[in-house]
């Protein structure tokens, strides 16, 4: 029977059943409504009504010149005779009751002797007192119904002298509820029975419409699919974003409100109104057919994907997924920096090749003390360009990549040289990461920019472009400088290269601005994501020109407000 039950109430109803249940209830609350209100009319009418004909017997029985000589009698054949009268005027009224009474109130005559003796009403007390009375009043001959369930009107009697020798009442009792309501029932069914009907295939055609609406699914079925596309939204790690043709929101996943560091719920609110970058306004309201498109917003680098969504030959939406490429960016960065790390192991396994076919030469020469003179240049050289890193930087990390950086340079003929007021203390291991990744992008910019000038020179002198770089090596120049304090570190990069424009300076740190061209992969982000990193710790990157021993110098110079040193 409990497995039943559960079973019957676990059943789904359909939206039909659902709207013809309600409709259903609200007409039975109707009738119910109007069966009160009906027979609260009934009752006011039955009281007007009845009020007049019950005025006009007792007045008809009050002037009776039978009643008006023989009432102050007490003779019991007069009490026959008034009997007579009072029944004649019940039955030519067609009324339930009439009685009359002496001036104390005692009833004299009545339809029902056993009332003969008793106090009349006292409702009509005013009667006695020669004021006619007419109203509802407690009788006790129907017991089935209120106290107050007669209507009753009480007339005084005059003699021929002007005197009051009693009270004619006269009264029509009241019917019962279920009497009223038996004599409704024919209406209400007839009224129940067409609402009925009339609601059962009002809702039904309802319910079809409904459904074609929502495309056959019922309405638990649709809370079900909602649910169902907001747990797969909420589990999606990339940001799903949908616009209607008016550029409203109409759909937000969490990810994206995150992404976006929106401030509140942006469902229902046109996208200009979000406070989003214009780049991103763009990219969300326009679909472009080169695919993914990246674009830095804040202190993230993202990947936006925008497709236009079509029904029946029209655009309904505009649906756009994106993914935080930041952490991507930063782990190319610093793939990069291994690339250039192993590019430079490779030329020194090379140099060390050709120094080691040197020394062999030598030996087969018998030139042994040649050999340990070179040997020993070698080894002071090596030790030189390391002592010079590792006595100013104690963080290995920053300090590889820099030995690292100066060889790859000086394998493509350009000097990068660390400023003697470099310091640097040993970092923890993330501010290791984004330090390396701010000071390897701002070199590698910096030997880009002065080999670009270089070539530019070449091209423009119609000469071989490895002819005026080798010619030209001792001019390109890259300083490095690295200090840190109790506020953060500053890193500044200078090179001699070709400079930035003036209204380029803002631009360089865009994402995808370079002018090498620009890729998901290649180039235009390495400054980008130094922006990034040294806002995300608090701080800033900046371009300046600036002219010495008139050399012009273009100085890159970022700031983290994070030291991050190691315990």
């Amino acid at each position: 029977m409990i497995g039943r039950r559960l079973r019957i109430f676990g059943t789904r109803r359909t939206l039909s059943s659902q709207l013809l249940a309600l409709q259903l209830l609200i007409i039975v609350a109707v009738l119910v409504v109007i069966s009160g209100l009906s027979l609260a009319q009934a009752s006011a009418t039955f009281q007007r009504e009845q009020g007049l004909r019950v005025q006009s017997a007792a007045e008809n029985l009050a002037a009776s010149p039978t009643v008006r000589q023989l009432l102050a009698s007490a003779q019991p054949r007069i009490r026959t005779a008034l009997q007579g009268a009072v029944e004649s005027v019940r039955a030519v009224s067609g009324l339930d009751y009439a009685q009359l009474t002496d001036p104390d109130g005692i009833i004299v005559v009545a339809t029902d002797p056993s009332r003969v003796g008793q106090e009349s009403a006292a409702e009509g007390a005013g009667a006695r007192t020669g004021r006619s009375w007419t109203g509802l009043a407690e009788t006790s001959t129907n017991t089935a119904v209120a106290p107050d369930a007669s209507v009753q009107s009480q007339v005084p009697v005059l003699d021929a002298d002007g005197r009051i020798v009693g009270v004619a009442i006269v009264g029509r009792e009241y019917p019962s509820v279920w009497e009223r309501l038996a004599q409704s029932t024919p209406d209400l069914v007839v009224y129940l029975a067409v609402a009925s009907v009339l609601g059962a295939v009002g809702s039904i055609l309802l319910a079809r419409r409904v459904k074609r609406q929502t495309m056959g699914m019922e309405a638990g079925e649709i809370v079900d699919l909602v649910r169902q596309r907001q747990a797969m939204l909420e589990g999606l790690k990339e940001a799903v974003v949908a616009l209607d043709p008016s550029g409203r929101v109409v759909l937000l996943s969490r990810s994206a409100h995150d992404m976006l560091g929106l401030d509140e719920d942006g469902v229902g609110r046109r996208v200009d109104e979000l406070g989003l970058d214009d780049r991103v306004l763009d990219v969300l309201r326009h679909p472009s057919d080169d695919g993914d498109q990246l674009v830095l917003t804040g202190d993230r680098i993202l990947v936006f994907n925008t497709v236009p969504i079509e029904a029946s030959g029209r655009k309904v939406a505009t649906v756009t997924t994106f993914r935080d490429r930041t952490e991507l960016s930063e782990v190319q960065s610093k793939l990069d920096i291994s690339r250039t790390s192993s590019t430079a192991l490779r030329e020194h396994i090379h140099e060390f090749d050709n120094q080691l076919h040197t020394i062999s030469g030598l030996v087969q020469l018998g030139e042994y003390d040649e050999v340990e003179r070179y040997v020993d240049g070698i080894t002071e050289h090596r030790e030189r360009l390391t002592s010079t890193v590792t006595d100013r930087i104690d963080d290995l990390g920053v300090a590889a990549l820099l030995i690292a950086k100066i060889g790859a340079a000086a394998a493509r003929s350009v000097t990068v040289a660390l400023d003697d007021a470099s310091h640097l203390p040993r970092l923890d291991d993330d501010a290791s990461r984004d330090l390396c990744t701010v000071v390897g992008n701002l070199v590698d910019n910096a030997v880009d920019a002065v080999l670009e000038d270089q070539a530019v020179d070449a091209v423009l002198e119609d000469q071989a472009v490895d002819a005026v770089v080798e010619q030209n090596a001792a001019d390109a120049v890259v300083r490095v400088r690295i200090v840190a304090d109790a506020d953060g570190i500053e890193v500044e990069v200078a090179d001699n290269g070709p400079g930035i424009e003036t209204e380029d300076a803002d631009r360089v740190f865009e994402q995808g601005w370079s002018t090498k061209g620009t890729s998901l992969d290649g180039h235009g982000f390495g400054l980008a994501l130094v922006r990034v990193v040294c806002r995300r710790r608090g701080g800033d990157v900046s371009v300046s020109d600036r002219v010495e021993d008139g050399t012009r110098w273009t100085v890159f110079r970022a700031v983290t407000g994070s030291g991050g040193r190691a315990r």
